[in-house]
């Protein structure tokens, strides 16, 4: 081929390797006019007849090793870049999974950090804990208890009227307390696996149920409420039932945005939000305070008057609690009907604190029910001693929360400690039992030395210091029997809570109707000191049995889950 040109000097661009030189076929303008036949720039480089077809030929081999060369480098650059993305997916998955592993060991060692602490600083953290539930349990006794200080500086018949009414309003509000415990439990386990739409799916049905609950109680006492009182005072006391049902009725009322608010606070706490409901319980204290006041000091309504500023202060607890929920960004007004299992899950997690609330109620109304049989004096000092006692025993509930809280990790948990869960209880009863002293004292003190924040009448004065010593024997042990239950409750040791519930309510049933008929008021509160001691006795008891769920050393996973069945 080079004896066809032997004039033909091409420069060296032009000689060079395809691969080195890609502008080959877009030769410089100063050459292009060397040979006429020559046209590098031609569309149709295979078909164009020239004197060097074997250049051509070595060109387009060049062209097309230069065009494979590149889909074999661009396969080569996607495989790498495959491999680099598997690389950085494997990568990224085990850093999430490490992320994961550290949360998990985060979330166990706080689980564990309330055991693992002395005795002084798992006291510092449990006050802490329980310190913001608390508001839960006095807010209706604290409107009862201003209620009874109102009313008693007026008459006589109407304080003792709130005796068998507060029993209508209170107690059996009491009884739906399980969809407080049910509400705390559900959502704190939904937040823990960061399910937010779970969260907002068990606030809706819980505040469905508790909405259909108060419904119920309100047609149930506009129904049945002239009744229930009247069996209440028995033929001697028929006086006081006009005035009872008149406060009953009016309370009855707000039973729907009641329960609706307990659900709506739990959530919260259960969030471990403690502002929502410390918010919600001083506006419904001042409102009610200032209501009782206005009406029935200035305008004369007497218990009609303090049943209205009760029924406003839990309307607007109820709206407070709800709309701090919508604040946190759940649709607190997002109602949802239950299921049948949803229903049965509420229930069983309620079933022991059910089953508690139920046997203090039918105790503490068959309590009254003896008291208002023994004239209306006796009856209006019950309803201030009572009164007190409820105000102050609510201190303690939150000490079972904390022990269902904490204990389950240590009993049944992974972690499984029981020494540890030994040393979290002893820390519990010291505390309960310094909480008991102390009620004790100030209950004690109350109407012992300011009896006049209640009444005027001598005669109740009276009745009422009769029964101080029994009144403080009853109230100091009541903290560490709910540190007790609490632990039990957290064992899951139900059967055992059932039979001694049933156990001291029958007994103690018995031992009230044979002191009341013998020792009058006295006689009623030596039976209730009896029946919270019993209560401390027995629980102490299992607690503290080698055969007890805080020492089954040896019992494997299986047989320690067996515990959480009824």
């Amino acid at each position: 081929m080079a004896s066809k040109l032997p004039s033909l000097i091409l420069p060296r661009s032009l000689h060079t390797s395809p691969r080195q030189n890609p502008n080959i076929l877009s030769p410089p303008s100063s050459f292009s006019n060397l040979h006429q036949p020559l046209h590098f720039s031609s569309p149709s480089l295979l078909n164009t007849t020239t004197t060097f077809p074997s250049n051509l030929c070595l060109t387009t081999i060049h062209r097309r090793n230069r065009f494979l060369t590149a889909r074999v480098i661009q396969r080569q650059q996607l495989t790498d870049t495959d491999d680099d993305d598997d690389t950085l997916q494997t990568s990224t998955e085990e850093e999430v999974k490490d992320e994961e592993i550290v949360r998990e060991g985060e979330k166990k060692k706080k689980k564990n950090e309330l055991a693992e602490q002395s005795i002084w600083n798992q006291m510092k953290e449990i006050v802490a804990f329980t310190g913001p539930a608390t508001g839960l349990w006095i807010c209706g006794p604290l409107m009862s208890l201003i209620d009874t200080a109102v009313i008693g500086q007026g008459s006589s018949i109407e304080l003792a009227a709130l005796g068998p009414a507060t029993v209508v309003c209170d107690y059996m509000g009491y009884v739906f307390m399980f969809l407080s415990i049910a509400t705390s439990n559900m959502v704190a386990t939904a937040l823990a696996k960061q399910d937010r739409e779970e969260v907002q799916h068990h606030i809706s049905v819980l505040l469905s149920v508790a909405l259909a609950c108060g419904f119920v109680l309100l047609l149930f006492t506009s129904l049945f409420g002239a009744a229930l009182l009247t069996a209440f005072t028995g033929p001697k006391n028929a006086h006081v039932v006009s005035a009872a049902n008149t406060y009953v009725q009016i309370r009855g009322l707000a039973w729907p945005a009641s329960l609706v608010g307990w659900v709506a606070q739990s959530a919260s706490l259960g969030m471990k939000d403690s502002w929502g409901p410390l918010k919600a319980l001083a506006t419904a204290s001042v409102i009610n305070g200032v209501g009782d006041i206005f009406l029935c000091t200035y305008l004369g309504y007497g218990i009609a008057g303090a049943a209205w500023a009760t029924m406003a202060s839990q309307v607007v607890a109820a709206y407070m609690s709800v709309q701090a929920l919508n604040n946190k960004g759940y649709n607190a007004y997002a109602f949802s009907i239950p299921s049948r299992k949803e229903l049965l899950t509420i229930l069983g997690l309620a079933a022991p604190v059910f089953l508690t609330m139920m046997s203090k109620v039918a105790f503490y109304s068959l309590l009254i029910y003896f008291a208002t049989s023994m004239g209306t004096h006796t009856v209006a000092a019950h309803q201030v001693m009572i009164q007190t006692f409820v105000m102050c025993t609510v201190w303690g509930e939150p000490l079972s929360q904390t022990a269902q809280s904490f204990m389950p990790e240590l009993i049944y948990g992974a972690n499984r400690s029981l020494s540890k869960a030994r040393l979290l209880l002893r820390s519990l009863v010291i505390i309960g039992a310094t909480l008991g002293f102390f009620l004790g004292i100030v209950g004690t003190c109350v109407p012992w030395l300011f009896p006049h924040i209640f009444t005027h009448d001598q005669v109740v004065i009276g009745e009422m210091h009769k029964v101080l010593l029994p009144y403080f024997v009853g109230l100091a042990v009541t903290p560490p029997t709910h540190s007790l239950e609490g632990t039990l409750m957290a064992g899951r040791d139900l059967n055992f809570m059932s039979l001694s519930m049933t156990g001291c309510l029958c007994l103690g049933s018995l031992v009230l109707w044979f002191l009341s008929s013998r020792s009058g008021l006295q006689g009623c509160w030596i039976a209730l000191a009896g029946f919270q001691w019993a209560r401390f006795s027995l629980a102490l008891r299992r607690l503290l049995s080698p055969t007890g769920i805080l020492y089954l050393e040896n019992v494997d996973q299986r047989e320690v889950q067996k515990l959480s069945t009824t």
